[in-house]
């Protein structure tokens, strides 16, 4: 009974799939690279690549998911959305673990990645997807344990969003946010180690007080830059005004968050975020990513007959 329970469980890579809406289905999976097939992982590839050529208007991205190494997607969590009518692919978001060494202690930071969306499907309420979904989501499988996240953007509506959505974050404009030793810490870490993953070179400097990185435009997305004027604005113009007074267009600088996704966080994505109609498949989404930390264990556990990683089964 227990070895058909065990072969029906969900494998060692998060691959949930959801109905976002009517309009919409999602499929989060982490790490493709390392576990899908040939096939299928050329065909997220070219879904991918879908999404950007509606998005870059003959522009291209040479890092990340884009720059033609299959590796990249081994360490990559990708949320795509599809239109329900035809299954094409209109959006997605490029998540990437990174390694941080905290207190002498390794921790991931969850890079929010690159964010694309079709044109013609943007202001379709799809920003709860994008910017908070596959983080929830990696909290529950973090078993309710703070996560540390970052994001570097020139874009208000982004500097905005993730401001709201997310716990600690520095730089926000509001009063109240403190820039602690550990975001300093963490800021360092990802501008030394991680720089290639957002698409920054090393000609790129950084500005440790205000989290601004300058010439940030030279290590592949190039094709990303634009004036203040191209940007999309956030609802709230304090945001607006703070990328217009901290931010060079012209060089091509960004800001660099970070903050957390924790329970706070969690709460206000749940209650303010989420569409209604959609906390009962998020739910169920929800429960999918947590099976394997939460109950796959004590299943495992329960299986005497079998040894589990260094756990050896009690033979007496």
């Amino acid at each position: 009974m227990l070895g058909a329970v065990l072969q029906m469980l969900p494998g060692r890579f998060m691959d949930v799939r959801m109905r976002a809406s009517d309009d919409y289905d999602t499929r989060v999976v982490e790490r493709p690279g390392r576990w899908m097939r040939p096939a299928e992982l050329e065909q997220l590839t070219q879904d991918l690549r879908l999404v950007a050529s509606k998005t870059l208007s003959g522009g291209s991205l040479t890092y990340g998911v884009f720059s033609g190494d299959r590796s990249r997607l081994e360490q990559s969590i990708i949320t795509i959305v599809y239109r329900r009518g035809d299954a094409r692919p209109i959006a997605f978001n490029a998540l990437v673990p990174m390694d941080i060494s905290l207190a002498g202690k390794p921790y991931e930071v969850l890079h929010l990645g690159l964010v694309m969306v079709d044109p013609e499907e943007r202001s379709r309420g799809l920003s709860w997807i994008l910017y908070g979904l596959t983080c929830f989501l990696m909290f529950l499988r973090n078993q309710f344990r703070p996560v540390w996240i970052s994001n570097v953007t020139q874009v208000p509506a982004v500097v905005g969003m993730v401001a709201e959505a997310f716990a600690n974050v520095f730089p926000d404009p509001h009063s109240g946010a403190r820039r602690s030793l550990t975001h300093v810490l963490l800021a360092r870490q990802i501008m030394a180690r991680h720089r290639h993953i957002f698409g920054v070179g090393t000609e790129a400097g950084f500005d440790e007080e205000r989290f601004v990185i300058t010439n940030a435009y030279t290590g592949g997305s190039d094709d990303l830059k634009k004036p203040f004027e191209d940007a999309a604005k956030h609802r709230v113009e304090t945001y607006n005004e703070f990328c217009r007074k901290e931010l060079d267009y012209g060089r091509g600088d960004d800001v660099l968050q970070i903050g957390q996704m924790n329970f706070q966080a969690a709460r206000i994505y749940l209650a303010d975020a989420v569409p209604r109609g959609s906390l009962a498949a998020l739910a169920v989404a929800g429960m999918a990513a947590t099976l394997q930390r939460l109950v796959l264990p004590v299943v495992h556990w329960a299986d005497s007959s079998r040894q589990w990683d260094v756990l050896r089964p009690w033979t007496r």
